[in-house]
């Protein structure tokens, strides 16, 4: 149970960081930084406050609080990344804190009370509270993207029109088993022109 629930959020996790950076080429240095008005969020600030929760949830993750001490919320959305080399940095580094924190579960420690602000999640309760928030705010990533971009988009999903093409190759193939994410990660889905090419 343990080993296929973490196979799967992991790949869910993976996938989620994709379409982040599928996001990222198609913009321009100038776009990393856009905001719709001062008080919204740019790509970059977007990054920064990824990074920050990231870090502070994941380090130690079954140890201490997932809320650090160290951690400066407040300064995660102030707009002081200055270059592409900035954001990806802490895009990079807040992911690969995530996904060490996930390859040290084991059926030893998975049964373990994880606290974020002192509330007590179990191992599940505290993974999935992230892998919501994430996909929420890749989900803003991709959102600014498609409006900076208009019809030159390059569709990350199943484009519009598309949909009855897609189940047709879908459901002309045999029952199988294997995670859904499996061809966005493996670039099969994006093998067609006018797809987002990493």
């Amino acid at each position: 149970m343990e080993n296929n629930y973490l196979n799967s959020v992991t790949k869910q996790f993976e996938y989620y960081k994709m379409l982040g950076e599928r996001t990222f080429v198609q913009l321009t240095d100038e776009e990393l930084f856009w905001q719709y008005h001062p008080d919204s969020n740019s790509v970059a600030i977007i990054v920064k406050h990824l990074w920050g929760n990231m870090m502070s949830r994941w380090t130690d993750f079954l140890i201490t609080d997932g809320e650090k001490e160290w951690r400066k919320r407040d300064e995660e959305f102030l707009a002081d990344l200055k270059s592409r080399a900035a954001i990806l940095e802490k895009w990079e580094a807040g992911w690969a804190c995530l996904f060490q924190a996930l390859q040290s579960l084991n059926k030893d420690n998975f049964q373990s009370t994880i606290y974020i602000r002192n509330q007590g999640h179990t191992t599940v309760e505290a993974i999935n509270r992230q892998l919501a928030h994430y996909a929420y705010h890749v989900g803003q990533l991709v959102f600014i993207g498609k409006m900076l971009k208009g019809k030159d988009w390059k569709s990350l999903s199943i484009a519009k029109g598309k949909s009855s093409d897609y189940n047709k190759e879908k459901f002309a193939k045999p029952k199988n088993k294997e995670h859904f994410t499996k061809e966005f990660l493996d670039g099969s889905f994006y093998k067609d022109e006018g797809k987002s090419k990493p």
